[in-house]
């Protein structure tokens, strides 16, 4: 029995965490419907807990609801995924520069743990989790910036961009190309801000080349095989 079949009882932050991670993994795709009722059987609960968790996510902008047809998960514009990505080109950079020179010992094994991780899912077929973990690293090297504010801004893209990722990615094998991880990595551990700020610049260049903005990704998967997944 999978791990969502034992959640008998308890907080909709459990079902938010469980359909988060489901749809930052690519599992559930956008567009996928989430039914109140499928979700409380998949994880055992009341349709009030779910319907508590599915506004949670509305708030994250990573479900939508609507009115008299129920939540989706969200499918983000070409608009909002060039606004998105924008902001991102405007933030991340500078942040870099800034995680550069406040960076420890400790932040570059942590951020080195993120990177072994992202190549341990592509080892294991499993590109939507590396997505998830590459997103991580982002938001890492915010925290090391030490920029509170600024960090709950870039998570929040982030996360964003995981749903725009799913819709109108073409190129899947630039994941696996990309060494823009390692470079960041480097210039971090040299405490070389202009050089990260670059590199930054560069590597969300080349994630809005990956995607094909013309058209979206096919239709996903069921919501039971999402989340049974463990």
């Amino acid at each position: 029995m999978s791990d969502t079949r034992q959640i008998q009882s308890g907080s909709s932050d459990t079902v938010v965490e469980r359909l988060a991670l489901a749809i930052h993994e690519h599992r559930l795709q956008p567009g996928t419907k989430l039914s109140e009722d499928e979700v409380g059987e998949i994880f055992g609960v009341s349709r009030t807990v779910v319907r508590a968790a599915l506004q949670q996510l509305s708030h994250e902008r990573l479900v939508t609801l609507r009115r008299n047809r129920g939540a989706y998960v969200a499918q983000p514009s070409v608009r909002e995924a060039r606004e998105v990505f924008e902001a991102r080109s405007l933030l991340e950079p500078r942040t870099a520069r800034s995680a550069a020179e406040r960076t420890t010992a400790e932040d570059i094994a942590r951020l080195q743990r993120h990177i072994d991780a992202e190549h341990t899912a592509l080892d294991a077929g499993d590109p939507g989790r590396a997505l998830r973990l590459s997103g991580l690293f982002h938001i890492e090297i915010a925290r090391i910036a030490d920029q509170d504010t600024i960090r709950d801004f870039i998570t929040q893209l982030v996360a964003r961009s995981s749903l725009i990722i799913a819709l109108y990615w073409q190129r899947r094998a630039a994941l696996c190309e990309s060494h823009a991880h390692h470079a960041l990595l480097r210039a971090l551990e040299v405490r070389d801000g202009a050089h990260a700020e670059e590199l930054m610049k560069g590597h969300l260049l080349d994630l809005v080349s990956s995607l094909d903005l013309r058209r979206p990704a096919p239709p996903a998967h069921s919501l039971k095989e999402a989340l049974d997944r463990p």
